[in-house]
């Protein structure tokens, strides 16, 4: 490498270090505001149990960033076998995780407002938590591969030392990387779209003013869609043995990484409750100002006014 590719390859370290410093400082915050109302200040609901569950899940997913951090800017896993395997069993845990609780709001507010009465009378806190759990061992099932199929490997020409995915198979590698497309993506996105489609129609429907609740929705679909196609799409390019390049590799994981530090504040922020116990302790502003921070990471131009989403039906 010439100087100039090497000066290139440390700004883009720098860039990537920084960049998942600050959403993991923000991410930690956010979600562990989140988990502390959630958990302790707001009356338990069934809508807490999903926002507490969903905080759990990002605040973790962030607390792991600095390993993925360290590893990038050294180019060398300095950890031991066992934290490979379990790193990344724990990164798809949690992007799991996190992805099946957005679709399980999604349809429990679409859920709540086409069938008004049903949800009411069968609508549980025991039924959501018992909900929240099977999303969790589902999660934990379909992250296993990524710590069965992870190990070290020690470069003596290099003297360094890589966490890689090691498959006996491609076609092994390929079916992964398929099966965790279309269940943790495709269908995920589907189900989201689909839920807040019915919501606007039947809002439409009923002649309720809708102007806020769409911003606020297209945003919820767009912030998923922008956060994990580009994701997606560099694994499933990867697995078909083409090019891609190491900046674009970084940014799609960014992107990943920002959707966890932001879910807080497009979901459990937007909540009547949540926003209520966040006036009493002052933090309206401060939440307002991170929220802030935290969309111009993927430059979403959509303003975020602190309404309750579909006023009272959905908080």
């Amino acid at each position: 490498m010439d100087w100039m590719t090497l000066a290139g390859v440390y700004l883009l370290c720098i860039f990537y270090a920084v960049a998942e410093v600050i959403i993991c400082v923000l991410g930690i915050a956010g979600n562990g505001l989140v988990i502390w109302i959630a958990g302790i200040k707001v009356k338990k609901s069934v809508v807490s149990t999903w926002y507490l569950s969903l905080a759990v899940s990002d605040f973790i997913f962030c607390s792991t960033l600095p390993f993925i951090v360290v590893y990038v800017v050294n180019k060398d896993w300095p950890f031991a076998f066992f934290m490979c395997k379990f790193r990344y069993f724990m990164l798809w845990l949690n992007m799991y995780s996190s992805i099946f609780l957005l679709v399980i709001i999604s349809v429990d507010r679409c859920v709540l407002l086409m069938f008004p009465v049903w949800a009411r009378n069968k609508r549980t806190i025991r039924k959501a938590t018992v909900i929240v759990v099977l999303a969790w061992i589902i999660a934990a099932v379909c992250s296993t591969p990524s710590a069965v199929f992870r190990d070290i490997r020690h470069s003596t020409y290099k003297q360094q030392t890589t966490c890689i995915h090691k498959y006996s198979y491609m076609k092994n590698y390929i079916a992964t990387v398929t099966c965790r497309f279309v269940s943790s993506f495709l269908i995920p996105f589907l189900i989201i779209f689909i839920c807040y489609v019915l919501i606007i129609r039947k809002l439409f429907n009923q002649r309720v003013r809708y102007k806020k609740p769409l911003k606020i929705m297209t945003v919820l679909i767009f912030a998923f869609l922008i956060c994990w196609l580009p994701f997606h799409t560099v694994l499933l390019i990867k697995v078909h043995k083409k090019y891609v390049s190491i900046t674009i590799q970084h940014f799609s994981f960014i992107l990943v990484s920002a959707n966890s530090c932001l879910n807080p504040f497009l979901y459990a922020f937007m909540g009547k409750d949540v926003k209520e116990q966040l006036d009493k302790v002052n933090m309206g502003n401060v939440v307002t100002q991170m929220g802030a921070i935290e969309l111009s990471l993927i430059q979403i131009l959509y303003c975020m006014r602190s309404s309750c989403i579909l006023h009272r039906h959905l908080c």
